[in-house]
């Protein structure tokens, strides 16, 4: 099940970081994110996104705008195929700070991920089809799209957060 997946992001993403010392945090090749710095993007993220949800909740039923051939192309990749391509450059919105500090981001990401699991059992599956906010890269997405993005996205940067432990 989808929640399932969903609830077990923490691990995925902290379980390498767990008992490591703080300096691992902090540790990257020139020009690329710290594991520290990846689980804040994906706090924002979860953060962010979540916030929006729960801002929109009352509203009356939304329509998905129509997306362009770059966000179909986007989702088809992301949500149906799973695979998520590097190199593309964060949204500001999402960018993390520079040294962000290990305890903080780690209870932002689970924070992120109680707020979406709330969501899930206060709209779904009344509010299923009929309510969207937008994913930068994919457009408008339901709260399911939203939870498949969140899981797969966080499994792509729990990769580069192990082979930075890795290194």
């Amino acid at each position: 099940m989808r929640l399932e997946r969903f609830t077990a992001i923490p691990d995925v993403v902290l379980g390498p970081l767990a008992g490591r010392p703080e300096a691992d945090w902090h540790r990257a090749p020139p020009g690329k994110w710290t594991p520290a710095q990846i689980v804040h993007h994906l706090a924002i993220s979860l953060e962010t996104s979540g916030r929006v949800f729960e801002e929109r909740r009352a509203k009356p039923p939304m329509r998905r705008r129509p997306r362009t051939v770059r966000e179909r192309l986007g989702y088809f990749l992301v949500l149906q195929i799973g695979w998520t391509p590097s190199g593309r450059e964060a949204p500001a919105m999402t960018r993390p700070a520079e040294r962000p500090e290990p305890r903080t981001v780690e209870r932002q990401l689970r924070d992120g991920v109680a707020r979406f699991l709330a969501l899930g059992r206060d709209l779904l599956p009344a509010r299923r089809d009929d309510l969207f906010v937008k994913n930068p890269a994919l457009g408008d997405l339901t709260l399911p799209e939203w939870l498949r993005f969140h899981i797969r996205h966080c499994a792509h940067h729990a990769k580069q957060i192990r082979a930075r432990l890795a290194s």
